[in-house]
Order: structure tokens, then sequence, then C-alpha cells
């Protein structure tokens, strides 16, 4: 077998591994019979939530079997053919299963990517609010890059995308934007995101052509489904109205629609600017929902409660992306050291790399410090 061949069928080998580590390959035949004895239990539906809970767990076991000795199965026989093909000096049949050997390679690595995605929330939608850091016009023009680069990166992958809320830059860009991000494992890939992201390059607001750092924080948190439950004290939330501004002339909107709802506890602060304020006070409450569900998760996932702490002000010290035009082109993530120099591509949304790269580096269980000691 060539030596490109051989290398294929180790990248297979090492995502049949990953799958493995994910399901915990020793206990899975255990756990699945525990699940269909459950199953059989004639009680089990006394309790429909429960039942529905163990229902859905078993069935991700039962496909996440399925995948491994799918992919193991045709692995193998593929290396069979190329053997007997090289045996028989059959060039066309060694030709097609190579063919079909490199085609498995990269459906083992997407479901080496999706069996990252086990959150509690992963597989939710999810809201992405984008602020720009200080420095005026400049980190206003950064954040408008930033939002039009998670649209792009979104509407390539099949997403829906709908703008929540936007606050205008005073001369360019904007001071702030939010969205609602709706598709499958849409919060489980975007939440790697979250954290202040640092440009560099030639200002084009800048007479004299110097260089300029900018910073924006992105803030990623899951969209609250029907089966979570979060309750809201009324005597915690104030409700404001206030006038929403649009795009200038006919699109002004003229009356008091937007609706601004801040948890007093919390000092979470969500708006929403559509038309109907009956509307708002909907969108609104269930991003505030959301953002308490998000602390929730980060009191019980302690990894994922540094992210968010460490994320800090947008500012110098707690980047966790840099995207540098000039004097070179480069964009290079602090936490897993993923670099590329398709700077063009990245900002229109070519981000998977680095996704599955925090993805892979948190269930690796590496920390931020050993990972860039590397």
């Amino acid at each position: 077998m060539r030596a490109d061949v051989q290398n294929t069928v180790e990248k297979i080998e090492k995502s049949l591994e990953l799958l493995r580590q994910r399901m915990d390959w020793e206990t899975a035949p255990h756990r699945l019979e525990e699940f269909n004895a459950r199953v059989e239990d004639p009680d089990l539906w006394n309790d429909p939530d429960a039942a529905q809970k163990l229902m859905r767990e078993r069935q991700m076991l039962v496909d996440a079997f399925d995948t491994h000795n799918a992919i193991q199965q045709e692995m193998r026989d593929n290396i069979e053919l190329i053997e007997l093909g090289e045996m028989e000096d059959d060039a066309e049949v060694v030709k097609d299963a190579e063919e079909a050997l490199r085609s498995l390679e990269t459906r083992a690595a997407q479901k080496e990517l999706e069996a990252l995605l086990d959150g509690e929330a992963d597989g939710n939608d999810t809201f992405l609010e984008i602020n720009a850091g200080a420095g005026g016009t400049e980190s206003c023009d950064w954040a408008s890059m930033l939002a039009r680069m998670y649209v792009r990166w979104a509407e390539k992958h099949g997403y829906k995308v709908e703008l929540q809320s936007e606050s205008s830059g005073d001369e360019a860009g904007i001071k702030s934007a939010a969205y609602k991000i709706s598709g499958p494992n849409a919060y489980g890939w975007l939440k790697s995101e979250s954290g202040v992201h640092r440009l560099v390059r030639i200002s084009p607001f800048d007479s004299a052509a110097k260089r300029h750092t900018s910073f924006s924080s992105v803030w990623v948190y899951p969209v609250v489904d029907d089966n979570i439950e979060i309750e809201v004290n009324p005597s915690d939330i104030r409700i404001d109205t206030y006038r929403s501004s649009g795009a200038g002339g006919q699109h002004v909107n003229t009356t008091d629609s937007a609706v601004r709802i801040t948890h007093v506890p919390t000092g979470i602060v969500v708006t929403s600017s559509e038309k109907s304020q009956h509307q708002n006070r909907d969108i609104a409450m269930k991003a505030l929902k959301s953002r308490l569900y998000q602390m929730e998760l980060d009191r019980r996932n302690a990894a994922i409660n540094e992210a968010h702490e460490a994320k800090g002000d947008a500012g110098w010290g707690n980047q966790i992306r840099s995207y540098v035009l000039q004097p070179y082109q480069m964009v290079k993530d602090l936490r897993t050291q993923v670099e590329t120099s398709d700077t063009k591509g990245v900002l229109d949304g070519d981000l998977d790399q680095f996704m599955a790269a925090t993805l892979a580096l948190k269930v690796s269980g590496k920390s931020r410090s050993e990972a860039q000691g590397e």
C-alpha cells in the first residue's frame, strides 16, 4: 500500500479512536444493556419526561456504535480490496478503493468533530453578541467586520440568521449587535468564539496611514428550548421602552417600541428593537432566560466558567484570537496556536479550523497555558 494511502488509513483510525474515547468504549456495551433493560420496564412511561430522556440517551449511544462500526468495516473492506487488486495487478480496483478511503477519511473526520458536540446545550440554537471595545471608530468598524464574518460563517453552514438588535457607531461600524443563529449544533460550534478578538491593520480612518490595534468582544450563549425551564421572578426585572434607531429616512422607527429588560440581581441587560413592542418583549425575555441558563451552565461546568471569566475587558491581555492585516497577513488563535495566512478567507467566514481545534483542546483536558507551551 502506497505511503499516502497508509496516511489516509492512519487518519481514519485516529478518528475512530476519538469516537471510542467519546463513547467510553470499555463501558459502552454495559450501558447499552442497561438502557435496553430499562426500556423493557412496563413502568417506564409513568414518567414521560424521564422516559423520553432515557430513549434519547439510548439512541445517541446506538447511533455512536453504528457510526463507529460502519466506518471501521468500510475501512477494512477497502484495505482488503487494495491488497487484492495489488495481488491481481488490477489497477482499476486499487484506484476505486483508494478513492473510497479518501472519501471515508472526510466522513470520519466530520463524525469526529460531531462527537465533540455532546454538551448539554450544544445542539441548541444560539445568541451571539458583539460589542466594540475602547478605540472609538476603529473598534466600531472592527465590530462590524466581526458581525459580517459570523453571518458569512452561519450562511455557509445553512443556518438561519436573525438580527435581534444593533447600535450604530458614531461615524462608522457598530457599537454592538445581537444575533440569533438557528441550526443543528449552532451553540456547540459557536461557543468557542466567546472572548476578545484583536485586529491589527493600517487604519482607513487615519490620514497618516498608521497601524492601529482594535478590540471587540464576542459573547455566545444558547437559546433556551422548551425542554429547559428557567424561572424569572417578575420583581427581579425592570422593563423599559425606548425609541429604536433605524437606517434613516422613511425607515426610522418613530415609536417607543424597542424593549430593554434589566435583570436586577445579575445586572444582565437584553434588548430587542423589532417593530412590535409585544414581539420585542417576547424576544428580550427569551434572551434573558438564555443568559440566565448560560450562567447556570457556567456554574455546572468549570471549564466553560473559566473561559468566560478569562474573557475580561475588550483589551490587551484578554484576547483569544489576533487578526493581523499589516505588516503581514495572519490570523492566530492564542488558545490552540492554530494560525493561517488566509486572512481574507477567515474574515469571509472560514472559521471551522479554529472552532474544531478549540473543541478538541477542551476534550483533551489541556489548559490554555499547556497549549501555549507546546
